[in-house]
């Protein structure tokens, strides 16, 4: 297959550079692609025997011994290791002065032998506790300590020494002694548990060939619950202080049915022969997919209450995307982080698959049009919208394109590549493709290859126009009727802009619908492939003219829709008319895209939110509905007081609490409940907020629990409600939990009072504080809540004139919650002009800082133009 390669980098990295050819490997923290396939074309079958000493303090010791084949010793080797003291070295036996510079170790040729060497490292190191390396926790309630590793996307070495790149596979043997009441979780299951001074000691068997990103190594006084009801024997470990808010039986119920789907889907068994999940705190994101012994952040899957039914999905959804990576990821990898996308659309992609026919959350893929493909939709029509595979310079830019492109647009293009395949083509390409690289590396080529080959058919068309060219089309209906029928009808595709001006190909179905007594029925349904400009659709000719079509009925296809002049009209007019709760959800979408696009007054959306959101009885479409509704209230506050806002804001607060009370369904009570938490700002709301903290107003129903606690005391200081800062001390002595910490200082930091944001401005661009880093996130996102305009001026020009220099001194994990936070944005043409000084002025920042620098400024740019199409102030 003709290979489309963006960059003369990539073809570099990946063409074979000879060892005399690579000049030396810069001194920096990061790996560039290139040094690492000078590396790996040196390197081969690596195996890595690891001892740790763990005692809960804060530092831990290590010795790893690390054999390896090298090809030559033409050249130094160097083996990555993060801010550690090295206490020995021995190279083939032979003590050796250690030539480490904090970042990595140089092995001098003169020690290296082609063929087998064996390097052992004896350390020392701090934990991490900003959720990379191995991290370290102690819980406020207890004292006890719980650590566990987080190594995506290469920050195995900020653990052990290690060739920390994906393409340079190894298998692990571990051995590990911790404090007594300890328990500890790798990749394998423990084979021997023995009594030493002051502790254990747990020995593990040697793994699987790994990449290093993929081995994980979790130790702490964990709670542990078994299941061995299914084929794998599994595990469940969390907190002791929080185990009471673990429903074990719902984790043990999805990752059973999910096992038992994979292994019949992808016709390849589980390979790592047990399967543990962790609940662990301070984690940087919702999951991660080390092999056997998954992670999970506390902050998505804790829960004081019984869980909801939304709860529930989102737990299967995100159990059973790891999941899928155990086969596409672990027992598959790519070989370099440009692949990364493909790890985690695959892992979208069948996650949803296996949500939606393995458990009983049957409409899986409509949560996922309303929540992933929207993102990516929004995300592939920014100005900093990429091709889904992308260059990847060096590991300081594996997660510059990590995003819901990268997730939700590639999960899409996997579904609609499905869809024009044939579903059992499709999984047949799959299949194949694991048999075929099983424990190795591969590359998109590979994968593509092995679908086009279960196909018979050349796919490096569709590689080019999907994978390497950004932008999303737009598909509208052009049709004419004639004596109440159709005479004739053409589906037209347009560009993103005249800089992205591919258009691709795919298969949709056009659905044509008409009103009458019971409703908007649908009259007629087509598939169709369509690439070009233009493709006619014949079949529809003599069809009843329709009052609604929509050309990606089911959501085949990625790609926009543009509602004709009358099916838009239709659409919103007639929302209550639409059974199918699918399309209901995206005739709303359309309205919305028309709000965003300063296309649809947001007052003329609220009117019809108003009329129709009380009525919604499908539990995931409001779940969408109520999201758009704070999204606009967010519009609304960032426009400034005005009687329409006050207005339509009392409005929105009623419909709310109203359905609230009314509702008999606990799942629907919910939502709607934590709907008014997120609109209430009039004095009358807030006052209801506090009668129900104490228990002066009692919603019939309602469950007042320890996070709604903290959720009002948030809203209260939000707005500086009279005595929230009393309730605020109070609840934190009530609760001296580490969610409990975390709510405290997100309902201290978001109150409107400049002296307490000038106090956390310290602490956040304090870069040595010792206050997790978990801690300082959640600062960072309560710092300027969109109503606090005044309070976000006063100090928005010196944060952007110091954007450069906190770039530079902190790190991308840093800096990735930075951006999304602290880059002020006021919803001005003052504002957007400040952000484009910026832009111009700051040309050395990060990537990704980068990227979060123009996406404020568009999406403020956006809300000027939301307000200036507004006809109701």
């Amino acid at each position: 297959m003709k290979k489309y390669l963006i960059a003369g980098a990539v073809a570099l990295a990946f063409g074979g550079a000879h060892a005399a050819d690579v000049a030396p490997r810069a001194e920096n923290a990061y790996l560039s692609q290139a040094d690492a396939a000078a590396r790996s074309a040196r390197v081969s079958n690596v195996d890595y025997t690891l001892e740790f000493a763990l005692t809960g303090k804060e530092s831990f010791s290590g010795t790893t011994t690390l054999s390896f084949d090298l090809k030559d010793v033409s050249q130094p080797l160097t083996i990555d290791l993060d801010k550690a003291t090295i206490g020995s070295m021995t190279v083939n036996g032979k003590a050796v002065t250690p030539q480490y510079n904090k970042w990595f170790i140089t092995l001098a040729p003169a020690d290296l032998v082609a063929g087998r060497n064996t390097v052992t490292i004896a350390y020392t190191r701090l934990h991490s506790t900003n959720g990379e390396g191995l991290h370290r926790m102690v819980d406020p309630v207890d004292g006890r300590v719980y650590t566990y590793s987080h190594f995506e996307p290469a920050a195995a070495h900020q653990m052990f020494p290690v060739f920390d790149q994906p393409d340079l596979k190894g298998t692990y043997q571990v051995t590990v002694t911790t404090p007594a009441d300890w328990v500890v979780s790798s990749t394998m299951r423990e084979t021997g548990v023995q009594d030493v001074d002051g502790g254990k000691k747990w020995t593990f068997p040697r793994s699987k060939k790994l990449s290093p990103y993929n081995f994980a190594m979790h130790a702490g006084p964990y709670k542990v619950w078994e299941d061995t009801s299914g084929k794998y024997p599994m595990r469940l470990f969390a907190r002791q202080s929080v185990a009471s808010q673990v429903s074990p039986q719902e984790w043990f119920k999805y990752t059973k049915q999910g096992l038992a789907f994979f292994d019949q889907y992808f016709g390849v068994p589980y390979q790592f022969e047990k399967y543990d999940q962790l609940l662990v705190p301070d984690f940087l994101y919702g999951a991660m997919e080390n092999a056997a012994a998954i992670t999970f952040g506390e902050g998505s899957f804790l829960h004081k209450e019984e869980m909801t039914a939304a709860q529930k999905q989102s737990l299967a959804g995100v159990i059973l995307h790891e999941m899928a990576h155990q086969w596409f990821g672990d027992l598959v990898t790519m070989k370099w982080w440009n692949g990364l996308w493909l790890n985690e659309s695959f892992a979208s992609f069948m996650g949803t698959l296996a949500t939606a026919e393995s458990t009983e959350f049957t409409n899986a893929w409509q949560g996922f049009y309303s929540g992933g493909k929207q993102a990516a939709y929004v995300q592939d029509q920014r100005v900093t919208t990429h091709a889904i595979e992308t260059p990847v310079p060096s590991t300081a830019n594996a997660f510059d394109n990590i995003d819901a492109i990268t997730y939700s647009k590639g999960a899409s293009t996997l579904k609609q590549l499905r869809h024009l395949l044939g579903e059992e083509v499709f999984r047949k390409g799959v299949h194949n493709y694991l048999v075929k690289y099983q424990y190795q590396n591969a590359t998109l080529d590979n994968f593509i290859g092995s679908l086009g080959e279960a196909a018979g058919r050349d796919l490096s068309g569709w590689t080019k126009e999907w994978l390497y060219e950004a932008g999303v089309n737009t598909i509208a209906a052009d049709f004419s009727c004639a004596g109440g029928k159709v005479s004739s009808f053409t589906l037209r595709q347009s560009a993103t802009t005249k800089e992205l001006p591919t258009l691709r190909e795919q298969r949709v179905q056009i659905g044509l619908f008409n009103l009458n007594a019971k409703g908007l029925s649908l009259s007629k349904n087509v598939a169709i492939t369509y690439k070009g400009e233009a493709t006619a659709v014949p079949e529809l000719q003599g069809a009843a003219c329709p009052d609604l079509v929509y050309p990606n009925y089911q959501d085949w296809g990625f790609a926009q829709v543009q509602l004709d002049k009358k099916s838009f009209a239709t659409a919103q007019s007639s929302l209550s008319k639409v059974d199918d709760p699918l399309l209901r959800s995206m005739l709303w979408q359309s309205l919305w895209d028309g709000v965003r696009a300063a296309k649809l007054p947001l007052n003329d959306f609220l009117k019809t939110a108003l009329a129709n959101a009380p009525a919604e009885k499908d539990y995931t479409l409001l779940g969408d509905i109520v999201d758009k509704l704070r999204a606009s209230k967010v519009y609304l506050e960032a426009q400034g007081p005005s009687a329409y806002s006050a207005k339509v804001g009392v409005q929105l607060e009623q419909m709310a609490f109203a359905a609230t009370k009314a509702a008999t369904d606990n799942n629907f009570q919910r939502r709607w409940f934590s709907t008014y938490l997120g609109l209430a700002s009039s004095p009358t709301a807030l006052k209801q907020l506090a009668d129900i903290l104490n228990g002066k107003l009692v919603v019939p129903r309602l469950n007042v629990s320890q996070d709604v606690r903290w959720d009002i005391i948030r809203r209260l200081n939000r707005f500086a409600y009279p005595g929230s800062e009393a309730l605020l001390a109070a609840e934190q002595e009530r609760d001296k939990s580490d969610s409990g910490q975390q709510a405290a200082i997100s309902a201290a930091v978001v109150r409107p009072d400049a002296k307490v944001k000038a106090e956390w401005a310290a602490t956040i661009a304090d870069l040595q504080t010792k206050l997790p880093f978990s801690k300082v996130r959640t600062a960072m996102g309560s710092m300027y809540p969109t109503e606090q305009k005044a309070l976000n001026e006063q100090t928005a020009a010196q944060r952007l004139a110091t954007l450069g220099a906190v770039d530079k001194a902190a790190g991308p994990v840093y800096m990735r919650a930075y951006g999304a936070s602290m880059i002020p944005a006021t919803c001005t043409p003052a504002s957007v002009e400040r952000l484009d000084a910026a832009i111009a002025g700051l040309p050395d920042l990060s990537a990704g800082t980068r990227r979060a620098l123009l996406v404020t400024r568009q999406e403020d740019e956006r809300c000027v133009a939301i307000k200036k199409a507004m006809t109701v102030r």
